[in-house]
């Protein structure tokens, strides 16, 4: 071997030692992650909030090679498993995955113990939501115009379900009531899964939110609106609540947030696997069935989109007086 060849050798050993997992250790830049990672969804388990968490759980902790451990802490409007994130340590083994209203709603609508912006990292919004306004088969209307004219008929008689207090699906509904200028009694749950049961057995005459899809699809409860800008591809025949004289905008989204001081590398890595799953092609069908499709925001600008979007819900609580029962 040449007296040259020797120290050439010499160094590539010694660079490809340094970028050893050992190595980026010592140098402050440890492995990420080496166990697995718990994320918490703040409902019961059943609903999309749950569905749209096992989801990402599953395709991230492929991607990032552990297991991505489902946690479900529900009640009290969510902030019972969001007050639980938010008080984990920041070292990127504890997720939050999160729909609109524990961002932008709920604190507007009762004291909660968390800080949406400062106790959170956003890291990407995942998902945009096809909201659907479902009626039991019982209910003695077919769309909206039908509801509208059965509830000035007899305000309060017609209930609507929810996934629970200050949560999207309940706001959607007063957002009818208000646009439409009726008058319905919500009946809150401790999440989706509970309301389609009722809406199902008859017990409540509506629900505003896009877990319903699959009875829909079966005929076993019925939809007179889907609440989003388009209509639901899943149900080409159903119109939007905006084609029916009512120009609403539900601003509903999934979101996957880590608590304050999670590393910005880790942060932005979660990110960039996030990217890439929502841009699969066959995501977007398997999203379908649960009402979702895939809509990724990176960090920066979700967070931004978080602000605006509490912005518009304060103005719209403010003017309608909404409050929690």
């Amino acid at each position: 071997m040449s007296s040259l060849l020797r120290p050439l050798l010499a160094l590539t050993a010694a660079l490809t030692t340094f970028h050893t997992p050992l190595a980026q250790a010592q140098a402050g830049a440890a492995p990420w992650p080496t166990k697995p990672v718990r994320v918490i969804v703040p409902y019961t388990a059943g609903g999309n909030s749950d569905a749209i968490g096992r989801f990402i759980a599953d395709k991230l902790g492929s991607a990032l090679g552990q297991p991505m451990i489902v946690e479900n802490r529900g009640g009290a409007g969510a902030t019972i498993g969001t007050d639980l994130a938010a008080r984990a340590a920041g070292d990127g083994y504890t997720f939050l995955v999160a729909p609109t209203a524990v961002f932008a709603i709920t604190p507007h609508l009762r004291k909660v113990s968390y800080k949406p912006f400062t106790d959170f990292v956003p890291i990407a919004q995942l998902t945009g939501s096809y909201s659907i306004a479902t009626a039991s088969k019982k209910a003695p209307f077919n769309n909206i115009k039908e509801l509208v004219a059965a509830a000035r008929a007899a305000p309060g008689k017609y209930t609507f379900g929810s996934a629970g207090p200050a949560t999207a699906t309940h706001l959607s509904g007063e957002m009818v009531k208000i646009y439409a200028g009726i008058d319905l009694l919500h009946v809150p749950y401790k999440g989706s899964a509970e309301a389609l049961s009722d809406l199902l057995g008859g017990q409540i005459d509506l629900m505003f939110d896009p877990v319903s899809l699959s009875q829909v699809k079966t005929g076993n409860v019925k939809a007179i609106a889907v609440l989003s800008k388009m209509r639901h591809p899943e149900l080409p025949n159903v119109p939007t609540i905006k084609e029916q004289g009512y120009d609403l905008d539900t601003r509903s989204w999934f979101g996957l947030f880590a608590p304050k001081g999670t590393p910005q590398a880790i942060v932005e890595r979660t990110a960039a696997e996030v990217e890439k799953i929502m841009a699969r092609p066959e995501v977007r069908q398997q999203l379908l069935q649960l009402s979702q499709y895939p809509e990724y925001v990176g960090p920066a600008a979700f967070a931004a989109q978080i602000q605006e979007d509490s912005k518009a819900f304060k103005a719209l609580i403010d003017r309608a007086h909404i409050q929690v029962e």
